[in-house]
This record gives C-alpha cells, sequence and structure tokens, in this order.
C-alpha cells in the first residue's frame, strides 16, 4: 500500500520538529449501499475513499492531521503541518521499520466486490415481501444492505509496520404498523465481519417476520405507565444498556480525565457479583471483531467486570500513556479522518444460572423489555434513558398484555448492582457506536436479566 521509504520519509518528516511520536494510518476502503423502500430501490450507491491520518505526540500533547492526497509529497507536507504544531527542540529519533505478522480471525469466502448487484438485490426483494405480507397492518417496509472492504496500513516511529484487510455485510430491515392513524416501528439489523456468505446463509424470514411482529405488536400495545419496580431486559440487544451506561465509562478516553464514574476504582466491588462483564475483540466474524486494533496492536478478551470488581479498563497507547497502563488493543476510529481513541468492539455481560423463564416467575409485577432502542447517556454520570422498542407487562409470574411508550431511566453505576438475577441464554447483537473518533461497529450482548428496581417513563 505504501513502500517504506515513504512511510519513513513521512515519518521522519513527522517528528523533525521534535516530537516523540508519529504514527500513519493509511485507509483504502471501497463501500458499497442498496436501499429498498415502497417495492423499489431509492438509492444505490458505490465508491472509493481513500487517505492517510497522520498523528503527531509530544509528551502527553497530540496533532492529528490527514489528506486524501495520495502522492508522497501531498503526505509529506501533511507530516510537515504536524510537526510544525508541536515543534520544540529537534531531536534524532531511529526508524526500523519491521513489517509484523497480523493473525487472521476473520475468514472470508465471498468477497462483496465480487457479488454483482443483482444477486443483493434478490435478497432484499425477498427479505421486503417477507416482511410486507406479515399483516395488512404492515403499511411500510424499508430493507438496506451494505458491504464495506477496508484495507489499513498502520506505521509508527517505534518501528511498527501493519497491514489488515477488514470486510463488513450488513442486512437492515425497518417494517412500519398502522392503527388507528398511529404509526409503530419494528427493526432487525444483523451483521458480520463477513463475506456476501453472511447474506446467503440468512435466515431473511426470521428477521423479517421479527421487524413486523415487533411493529405489530406495539401498534395495538396500549402505552405503558410511569412508575418504579422491576425490569427485565432481555438478552441480546438488550445489551446496549450496558454498552452505553457503562462500557463508555470504562473507555480511558473519559477514565484518563478523571470524567468517569469509575475512574481509580480498579479492584472495588462496583456491581452484583452475579455480574461479569467483558469487552472481546477476538470473536472470530464478529460484527465487532479486529485483527489488530487502529493502533496495530492485536485486540484482545478484556475482562471489564469479574464477579462485580471492576478488573481492568479499556485503552488506547495514548490515553495509555497519560494512565501509566498498557493498551488493552482498544485503540478505534472510523477512519482516516479521525485520531484513535479507546472504543469497545464486542461488548457484553457473560451468561449466568438462571433461566429466563425462571426470572419472570420470579417477577410479581414489572416490565419486560424484549427488544430496546436508542437512548442517551452521560459518561461522566452514567445518567440514561433509554427507549423499549417492544416491551411487555409482567403480572403475576408471567408475562401478560404489551405496552408502548416506555423508557428505562436511571444511573449506569446503580443499574448493575441492582440486577439481581442473570439468566444463561446469552445472545449479541449488532449496531453502531458513534463517539469521538466517529462511528464504528460494535456488538452488545447479554443474556436475559432483572434490574430489581429502576424508573420506568411512560404515561
Amino acid at each position: 500500500m505504501l513502500d517504506k521509504n515513504t512511510i519513513y520519509d513521512v515519518l521522519t518528516a513527522a517528528v523533525s520538529k521534535g516530537a516523540d511520536f508519529a504514527e500513519i494510518f493509511l485507509d483504502d476502503t471501497v463501500a458499497s449501499s442498496i436501499n429498498f423502500v415502497d417495492n423499489q430501490v431509492e438509492t444505490t450507491q458505490s465508491g472509493r475513499d481513500f487517505g492517510i491520518g497522520i498523528r503527531v505526540i509530544k509528551g502527553l500533547n497530540s496533532v492529528y492531521v490527514y489528506t486524501n492526497g495520495h502522492k508522497k509529497e501531498d503526505m509529506i507536507a501533511t507530516a510537515l503541518k504536524g510537526a510544525d504544531a508541536l515543534a520544540s527542540q529537534k531531536k534524532d529519533l531511529v526508524i526500523n521499520l519491521t513489517k509484523g505478522l497480523v493473525t487472521n480471525r476473520n475468514f472470508i469466502e465471498l468477497m462483496p466486490d465480487t457479488i454483482e448487484k443483482k444477486e443483493k438485490l434478490e435478497y432484499i426483494k425477498k427479505a421486503y415481501t417477507l416482511a410486507k405480507n406479515y399483516d395488512e397492518c404492515i403499511k411500510q417496509v424499508s430493507v438496506s444492505h451494505m458491504d464495506k472492504i477496508q484495507k489499513v496500513l498502520i506505521a509508527n516511529t517505534d518501528g511498527l509496520l501493519k497491514e489488515d484487510t477488514r470486510v463488513y455485510n450488513r442486512f437492515v430491515i425497518s417494517a412500519v404498523a398502522e392503527n388507528n392513524g398511529e404509526m409503530q416501528t419494528g427493526f432487525s439489523g444483523p451483521g458480520a465481519h463477513k463475506g456476501f456468505e453472511f447474506i446467503r446463509d440468512l435466515d431473511l424470514e426470521h428477521h423479517a417476520h421479527r421487524a413486523a411482529k415487533t411493529a405489530k405488536t406495539m401498534a395495538f400495545a396500549g402505552y405503558c405507565k410511569a412508575g418504579n419496580f422491576p425490569v427485565v431486559i432481555d438478552n441480546g440487544f438488550g445489551g446496549v444498556i450496558f454498552h452505553e451506561a457503562c462500557g463508555h465509562s470504562l473507555e480511558a478516553t473519559s477514565v484518563a480525565k478523571g470524567d468517569s464514574v469509575f475512574s481509580g476504582k480498579l479492584g472495588e466491588m462496583i456491581a452484583n457479583p452475579i455480574v461479569t462483564a467483558i469487552d472481546d475483540g477476538t470473536l472470530a466474524n464478529e460484527w465487532g471483531t479486529l485483527n489488530i486494533d487502529d493502533e496495530g496492536t492485536p485486540t484482545q478478551r478484556n475482562v471489564l467486570i469479574e464477579n462485580g470488581v471492576l478488573k481492568s479498563y479499556l485503552i488506547d497507547n495514548f490515553n495509555g500513556k497519560k494512565m501509566g497502563m498498557k493498551s488493552t488493543g482498544s485503540g478505534r476510529r472510523q477512519n482516516y479522518r479521525f485520531a484513535p481513541t479507546s472504543r469497545m468492539n464486542n461488548t457484553f455481560i457473560a451468561p449466568g444460572k438462571s433461566k429466563r423463564e425462571d426470572i419472570i416467575a420470579a417477577t410479581d409485577f414489572g416490565l419486560y423489555a424484549k427488544q430496546m432502542g436508542g437512548g442517551s447517556v452521560n459518561p461522566g454520570t452514567g445518567e440514561f434513558n433509554f427507549a423499549v422498542t417492544e416491551g411487555y407487562m409482567i403480572r403475576d409470574g408471567k408475562v401478560a398484555e404489551p405496552v408502548r411508550g416506555a423508557t428505562l431511566i436511571g444511573k449506569g453505576h446503580e443499574i448493575l448492582k441492582d440486577i439481581d438475577m442473570v439468566a444463561d441464554n446469552f445472545s449479541m447483537e449488532q449496531g453502531m457506536c458513534g463517539s469521538v473518533s466517529g462511528s464504528i461497529p460494535t456488538n452488545v450482548g447479554q443474556p436475559a436479566l432483572r434490574v430489581k428496581k429502576i424508573t420506568v417513563g411512560g404515561r
């Protein structure tokens, strides 16, 4: 992607004004997408995005510059701009570039750029028909498919030189149901770090009917009443609460500044002892899995909370320097336009010993949050507000009537202590996580679990 002489010259220019360290991130991405709405193609896009980002570090200060110029002189000129921003007394650095091996965890059978759009559209149309024909109350369906091939090169003045290729496929189905003039939406969005074989193997009926069923159920549901009572959060995307309300607060991005509620709490009991939480970037072909992070460090399995005790943070190189701790392989970014920082990969609460049915049976009254939606979180305080996209009341230990309009309100560090039952039905789902280094693919997951008391917003 770049020859060693060019890499050497760009890095040398970046540290020519006295910086301690410089890093190159070259990003060459080919992506395509099709969006199908109301039985017709609404948009189709494909293109290539190429660029190089250069980070220059002096002490605990850093500057990030980037260019989409592909010529050597463009890259050197950009590097010099970064060097000027941190100019100080020049010192000599010896750069000995050695290409490192990258262990591949994501095996690809069918590169998406070898598949014609005609075949991609066949799967989209099938999913559309399955969702639209689910029930006459389904008034609109949208189906989209995206794929991406990202080739990266990472090099720095410590001598690191690594290359990797990331391949993604995702299929998203959204259904809208109408009842008495009111609309409700259902969603399913499977994805993987795989080739087009992922789409060929996908159970389209399951995902189409899932989206349509949620939309229909909520369209005919009554409103949830507000209160403070137990909530059973189902498996899979229910893990978004831990991801948002706790996971971001465990990233060195906020921990290193002392802005996190978990800063300085390693070794402390921060959750119920039945809670173990993990971020694992090594799971083969998972949506959030990487062979190496965006600083060239191999990803790893990071046990964040073990039996309620805070064991680790998620750390990138630069914030690790501030904290006096090593990287956990958690440096990530959307593309070359963003400097890396600590981010999650596949983040989940580990399985427990209970059965979902037993958790519900043990709950006299409460809310069953079968599917979670988006929300907002303040990483500094852990305060969150999440929508329940498919919910049911629990009465006398049984799932009762469906309810809509429920929101879960609380603080992540408090919720961790209030989890009192964890099931064994673990699963993960896919999403896009946005933060200071852009939007990146991440998995969230958990088994069903019960929070013994939480504020539920409703009517």
